[in-house]
Order: C-alpha cells, then structure tokens, then sequence
C-alpha cells in the first residue's frame, strides 16, 4: 500500500497522536484509521507513532482553489511549446494538444504540467500546460496552432475560452517520476516532478534529522537543492495545489535518466 494523506483542515489534525491512541483504543473513525497509518503497510504500530513524531503528518489548512474551479479569459495560438517550452516538459507527448499560459496563472510554474479542459464557441478540447504567455493577463492562454480552430474559427484570432484544471489521464496507470536537471551531483540537486495527476505546489526532502526540508522551485519548472542531496535513495513528500500529500520513498539518484516513484495523487 503507498501512504496517502487526504485534505483535511489543519483543526483535524492538531493532535495526530491522540488521534492515533483513540483509534488503538476503538475510539477512532474509519477515515482517522487511515490517516494514522503513516507507513501504508496495514497495520496500525509503534512505528506509525515513530512517523507522526518525526512530522511527517502534515495540516492541511489551505488549497489554491477548490476542484473544478472555472476560470475566464482569452485564447489567442501560436505554433511552439512541444520543444523548448519554458516548463522544460521535453519531450511532450504529441498525442496530446499544448498550451502557453499567462505569467499570474503559471505562477513560478505552479501550473506547469497542468491538464486543461478549454472550452469555446465551438466545444472543448484538453491541453497541456508547456510554455508560457509572457504577455497574457491573466486568465489567457496560447494554443497550439492545430487546437485553436477546435475551440474557434482560427480567422477569429483571439476568443474567449473558459478552462478548468482536470486529471492528467496517464496519472491513471503511472506513478509520478523525477528528472534531475543536467548538472546534478550530490552537492547540487535541481528535480523536477511530473505525471502529477494534479499541479504539484510543493516538493519536500527528509534530510537526516527527520524533518522535511521544502526545497526551492525555480521558474523552469525545477526544485532546486543549491547544496546537493547526496548520493540518495530520497524519501521526498509531494503536496498538491487541493493540499493532497503523498509520500514516496527510496528514490535513487538517478542524473542520467528518468526516474519513476512509487505514488500517485489520489483523486
């Protein structure tokens, strides 16, 4: 079993070890019997206190905006994005159509990766999030060429589209993976996650006191560790924009090639 953390409001989890001695003692609900087994193997046991103790049960007090959440502006296309993208997504799938995205939704790539469903005058189609639309405002997205005349007339030029954020269909069958960035060494570390099922808001390491150091995100859709992370295996903690957690364990260093973790966000 891999551990999985739902959103909860940081209220629910002021006290995880009470909540964990009442679920030992039959107190507990189903849902807390979940939350409390920290390691996913089943079994709720002195270790599962050892994981509260040492924090990796995190509150949950905020989320970016609530699932399926609308968002307007306009759409304008043009014809990059599957190379040289400034999500640095290379190589994007070309099953899959691709979009820039304005400066204020983007984020400091918080955005990066995301699976839109854009909608306009003549239906909907579902993009990518690879690139960005430095002179959006917000709310505006860059199509591809070939997706445009989906959502429009291509003559039109410039339309307004609703979209929304949705799951990312691989994340149905795959885990997350990591790239380390060109360059990486144990004494300086850039990682960059994808097949999130959901945006990724934040990327944490557990150093060897522990706790779970956040690690810095750059604007090309990288995490950086400017003094390295040594020679691995890594048990990183992924958060996404809802406030969902999970936890992946024993992840190799792997600068040369791709690497695949062992979870995935739940829906």
């Amino acid at each position: 079993m891999l551990t999985v953390f739902p959103a909860v409001s940081a209220a629910e989890t002021d006290d995880p070890v009470r909540m964990l001695r009442d679920v030992l003692l039959g107190r507990g609900s189903a849902a807390a019997a979940e939350d409390s087994d920290q390691n996913g193997d089943g079994i709720l046991d002195a270790r599962d206190l050892t994981l509260i103790k040492r924090g990796l049960l995190p509150a949950h007090d905020w989320i970016l905006e609530p699932k399926g959440t609308v968002h307007s502006g306009n759409a304008t296309f043009y014809g990059g994005g599957y190379e040289g993208g400034c999500a640095m997504l290379d190589p994007v799938p070309k099953d899959v159509w691709i979009t820039a995205m304005n400066l204020p939704d983007y984020n400091c790539a918080e955005l990066a990766g995301a699976y839109l469903e854009v909608t306009g005058e003549l239906g909907s189609i579902f993009v990518l999030v690879t690139d960005l639309l430095p002179e959006g405002q917000k709310g505006d997205l860059d199509l591809y060429t070939d997706a445009f005349p989906l959502i429009a007339p291509a003559e039109k030029g410039r339309v307004p589209v609703t979209w929304r954020i949705v799951p990312l269909p691989a994340a149905e069958k795959e885990p997350v993976s990591y790239v380390y960035k060109e360059g990486s060494s144990p004494f300086w570390c850039s990682i960059q996650v994808r097949g999130h099922r959901y945006p990724l808001e934040k990327l944490e390491v557990l150093n060897a006191d522990g706790e779970f150091v956040a690690l810095p995100r750059k604007n090309y859709n990288y995490f950086e560790a400017a003094s390295g992370l040594g020679e691995g295996p890594f048990t990183f903690r992924l958060t996404d924009i809802y406030g969902q957690v999970v936890i992946d364990e024993d992840i190799p260093f792997t600068p040369d090639e791709m690497q695949k973790g062992n979870v995935q966000f739940p829906e």
